[in-house]
């Protein structure tokens, strides 16, 4: 083997550790949104204490990842498609985290809720949203695995799910607040609840993006169609009658 020949297969290797490392962080922040959103459905404040204390491990993966680009980049000065791996998975490494930092939150807003497992239907909302997010997650990471641009164009065309699905439940808890101003704090909680899955979807397709750079050398220049009118949702008397 020539020297050459043995730097490419070294490289090749490292970059193969990097893809490990990546699918072991994406792995465990699909579990702690899985756990965050169980903990919140059985009122479990047990297991969202378990969340907001294992966040710390996908914050350590991020930081051995940046370690590592920051070495292979001295060490091997990648060309072409090594370079937009390499950073790609710097990129993505921080979705991934911000991920992690979500379903902590879900899980910090679940000790404070006063009994959880009240407002039934708000719950499952979150839950099916949840679900959604979780399914996004899944499908790109495989997609950066795979390198396969079609399965992440799947990805980005989910957004809009989350979107309509993160809608339709603030409208739902802006009615319980209007008929119950009771249940305002209980509803705020959701609230940002559903905030952070919303967010957590923009980021799985932001890795879709990445998967698409990686594979093409360009990222997706269509701009993403918002589907969450949330922020522009008013009711009025009418609504909260119905």
């Amino acid at each position: 083997m020539t020297g050459s020949e043995h730097i490419v297969k070294a490289m090749d290797h490292e970059l193969a550790h990097l893809d490990h490392v990546i699918a072991e962080m994406g792995g465990l922040a699909e579990r702690q949104l899985e756990d965050a959103v169980e903990a919140l459905v059985r009122g479990d404040f047990t297991l969202a204490k378990k969340v907001i204390a294992k966040d710390v491990e996908i914050d350590d993966l991020e930081s051995e990842i940046a370690q590592f680009v920051v070495r292979f980049l001295a060490r091997r000065q990648p060309m072409a498609d090594d370079l937009r791996a390499i950073v790609a998975g710097l990129k993505i490494a921080a979705n991934i985290e911000r991920i992690g930092d979500y379903a902590k939150n879900i899980a910090k807003r679940t000790l404070v809720i006063e009994d959880p497992t009240q407002l039934q239907s708000a719950r499952h909302a979150i839950a099916r949203m949840a679900k959604v997010v979780q399914e996004m997650i899944s499908g790109v990471l495989g997609a950066y695995i795979a390198r396969d641009v079609a399965q992440a164009k799947d990805v980005l065309a989910r957004d809009s799910e989350v979107d309509q699905l993160n809608t339709s439940l603030f409208r739902e808890l802006l009615t319980y607040m209007m008929e119950d101003p009771r249940q305002i704090s209980r509803c705020t909680h959701f609230l940002f609840m559903a905030k952070n899955l919303e967010r957590m979807g923009d980021h799985a397709t932001g890795i879709a993006e990445q998967v698409t750079f990686i594979v093409t050398g360009e990222t997706p220049r269509e701009e993403r169609a918002k589907q969450d009118a949330s922020s522009a949702t008013v009711l009025d008397s009418s609504d909260s009658s119905t």
